[in-house]
């Protein structure tokens, strides 16, 4: 359920007569988002629970932290936990709410651009084992998603663009034609960012609630996700390149992956030279050596969305026409990695 406004907040901690309210922040959105939440919401009886920001902190060990912060707390059945912040503190958040005594209610509040286009939607909570993105996890909805542009102000220019990776995504499995790429890039990024959030998340809304679990169709929203995770989780352990944020990897599962979407399924070439420059107005290029080539590959044999001993990816046949389950050969892997680095 989105909420637009901080009452509907306090309407659901009436409503369902919680114990104790817990909010769960990073260090930045304690330093940058909490006073904005607490003079909106007006919510002053409550716990705080700060945790590092960053993707390290999505571990088994800032779990127990968080755990045993509830605990000490005297954080029960009834209790209620608000996550406040990007895609890292959601899917953590959700997870350990989730968890906790076997589940308590959890509300996100995203303040990046990513989160709320995508990350606090869909139920997906999670932590990654072993550098390996979310490979732990559930799916539970949250209470509700409180959309507020107002916490964009405290991002930096790269934050903000940061989400735009999997709006790009959006623009490209949807099929509504009012809403595809060629129509996404003549909105201006700072001037209609309400209207894109609020169009580009109902475009993963519809998918989810056509499949929850994903059992079949959800599983187009994994495009760019297969080489992109690989990427993201290589570059936080690799001593040969800088850790990439999330969207800067998923731009490059995008332009791989439309590669092979081209040589496979005849994905217009035309287009893909038009993401790929579109993309690199935003993203940064990164130079890939074989050497990484082989160790992300690697690490996709890890990938969650795998089964049969196969990595298998979405492609698309044309915007808006993705196929999924689709299985690559490792020439085909490398060439993308060509046609990227070219």
């Amino acid at each position: 359920m989105i909420i637009d406004n901080y009452s509907n907040i306090n309407q659901i901690i009436a409503e369902n007569s919680y114990s104790s309210v817990f909010l769960l922040l990073d260090t930045n959105t304690d330093n940058h988002c909490l006073d904005l939440f607490i003079k909106k919401s007006g919510i002053t009886d409550f716990k705080k629970v700060v945790v590092k920001d960053g993707e390290e902190s999505k571990s088994i060990d800032t779990c127990e932290y968080v755990w045993e912060y509830l605990n000490s707390n005297n954080g029960d059945r009834k209790s209620l936990l608000i996550n406040i912040g990007g895609g890292v503190v959601t899917d953590l958040g959700g997870f350990i709410a989730s968890t906790y005594l076997r589940g308590i209610d959890f509300i996100n509040v995203p303040t990046t651009v990513l989160c709320m286009v995508d990350a606090a939607f869909g139920g997906k909570t999670g932590i990654n084992f072993k550098s390996i993105k979310n490979q732990i996890g559930v799916i539970n909805k949250p209470k509700g998603v409180l959309i507020d542009i107002d916490y964009l102000e405290t991002l930096s220019k790269e934050e903000y663009i940061n989400g735009f990776a999997e709006i790009y995504k959006h623009s490209l499995i949807t099929d509504n034609v009012e809403l595809q790429f060629k129509n996404l890039i003549k909105f201006d990024f700072r001037e209609d960012i309400n209207e894109i959030i609020h169009k580009y998340s109902s475009i993963k809304n519809k998918v989810v609630e056509l499949d929850l679990y994903e059992s079949n169709h959800r599983k187009v929203l994994n495009l760019g996700h297969t080489i992109g995770h690989a990427v993201e989780s290589y570059s936080i352990i690799s001593k040969n390149m800088n850790k990439l944020k999330h969207g800067e990897a998923i731009a490059i599962g995008l332009i791989t992956e439309l590669y092979i979407s081209h040589k496979i399924h005849g994905f217009d070439h035309n287009e893909i030279i038009s993401i790929k420059e579109e993309l690199f107005r935003h993203f940064n290029k990164v130079k890939f050596k074989d050497i990484d080539q082989k160790e992300i590959l690697k690490i996709m044999s890890y990938d969650k969305k795998n089964y049969d001993n196969a990595v298998k990816y979405v492609l698309l046949k044309s915007i808006g026409n993705p196929v999924i389950d689709q299985e690559v050969d490792n020439e085909l892997f490398f060439k993308a990695f060509e046609f990227y680095n070219d």
